[in-house]
């Protein structure tokens, strides 16, 4: 018998602390989840609302000077006066450079005295040529040596007009040497300073004049907004709205008043530009923007704060808080966003509260402490609505 109990031992050894090991292994469990649950999160939250958004499309956009004029010198002489400052406003007719106006004199009053040399010979020419008609009539004089001097006075009344058209050349080349603003425009940089010699249409120009009141926002959209920009802009002007980047409180507003011809074969892209007057100088050209076309405004659209927006593996969610503490996950469908709102489709009521804040700590069917309520979505108000889109 004691040989039989030998043989038992170790199984029964075996089977105890295999017990051991479970209820210790419960017990652990129940350290990691006590019976009572864990404590409820702490969380913002916010009402769905309902609001009248602009339905916009959103793009980066270029800014570009309304016009630009490189200024050049027509002639070859050197500047003698500078008349502005790098980075100022001139205006149209403003006088920029001068350039040195004495070989240019030069060339008109010898062009002036040649006119007056020529007409002076073709007003003896025209005399003689008269004196010798009337001779040819009294038989005294050839009907050749009349004719012969009636030819010469034509030719000298011709030299005189070529010589007329030589002094409005000068007179011309003159008024080169003063170069003036041909628009109401910002000057950029002086390329070339006092005391150099220029020539005629050379390279680099003298300065860069950019008109930036008004001026021009170019983006582009894809192709498939094609047909509701173009019933849009033939109902009616179209709002375009223009934020500098990292600006978003300084708006500027604007029109569409150009949409290309064709769509970009490559990219699928639709070129469109929108004016803006830039009175107070916000928009600067060469640099980049955000942009929002505003098509019309979506009346009573169900709105969320964009931050109550999550997104797993089945979609996009939001937690809802029902009327005992608990956290619901919700699947929705949005709509597009505006500002700090996202625009609801499906999944939600007006007047339920969804988190905003803490999701991390909700799990869903537990229980929540709502820490705070934020205030209604302030881009949805009237004013916000007004200075977006206007009306439909």
């Amino acid at each position: 018998m004691n040989q039989a109990f030998k043989r038992l031992r170790l199984p029964i050894l075996f089977i105890l602390l295999a017990a051991v090991l479970f209820v210790s292994g419960c017990t652990s469990k129940e350290k990691v989840q006590p019976v009572g649950g864990r404590p409820p999160a702490p969380v913002v939250v916010a009402s769905v609302e309902q609001r009248d958004i602009p339905v916009q499309i959103k793009a980066i956009g270029n800014v570009e000077a309304y016009q630009t004029v490189q200024i050049r010198s027509q002639v070859n002489g050197q500047i003698q006066k500078i008349f502005f400052k790098e980075g100022e406003d001139v205006r149209q007719g403003q006088p920029l450079f001068q350039l040195d106006k004495r070989p240019f004199q030069a060339d008109l009053e010898k062009a002036i005295a040649q006119m007056r040399h020529d007409q002076a010979q073709a007003e003896n020419s025209r005399i003689q040529a008269e004196r010798y008609s009337d001779l040819e009539k009294q038989g005294i004089v050839s009907h050749e040596q009349a004719e012969q001097l009636r030819a010469q006075a034509k030719a000298d009344a011709s030299a005189v007009e070529a010589d007329k058209a030589a002094v409005d050349a000068a007179r011309v080349q003159l008024q080169y040497t003063d170069i003036v603003a041909p628009i109401n425009a910002r000057a950029g940089v002086l390329m070339i300073n006092l005391g150099n010699l220029v020539k005629a249409n050379d390279t680099p120009y003298l300065l860069q004049l950019n008109q930036v009141a008004p001026i021009y926002v170019t983006f582009s959209v894809p192709e498939s907004n094609l047909d509701r920009v173009r019933q849009r802009f033939s109902s009616g002007q179209l709002k375009v709205l223009a934020y500098p980047k990292g600006q978003s409180d300084k708006l500027a507003e604007g029109q569409l008043t150009f949409i290309d011809n064709g769509v970009d074969t490559t990219t699928g892209m639709l070129k469109l530009k929108g004016t803006f007057q830039n009175n107070d100088r916000r928009l600067w050209p060469g640099e980049f923007v955000d942009v929002a076309l505003v098509l019309s405004i979506q009346k009573n659209a169900l709105v969320v704060p964009t931050k109550a927006i999550q997104t797993g593996q089945q979609g996009e969610y939001v937690y809802v808080v029902r009327a005992d503490s608990t956290a619901e996950s919700r699947p929705v469908k949005t709509a597009g966003a505006y500002q700090n709102v996202t625009l609801i489709s499906d999944g939600l009521k007006t007047g339920e509260r969804v988190v905003v804040n803490g999701q991390m700590r909700v799990a869903p069917n537990a229980k929540v402490f709502v820490q705070d309520t934020l205030p209604g979505t302030q881009p949805g108000s009237p004013a916000a609505i007004a200075a977006a889109g206007g009306g439909a």
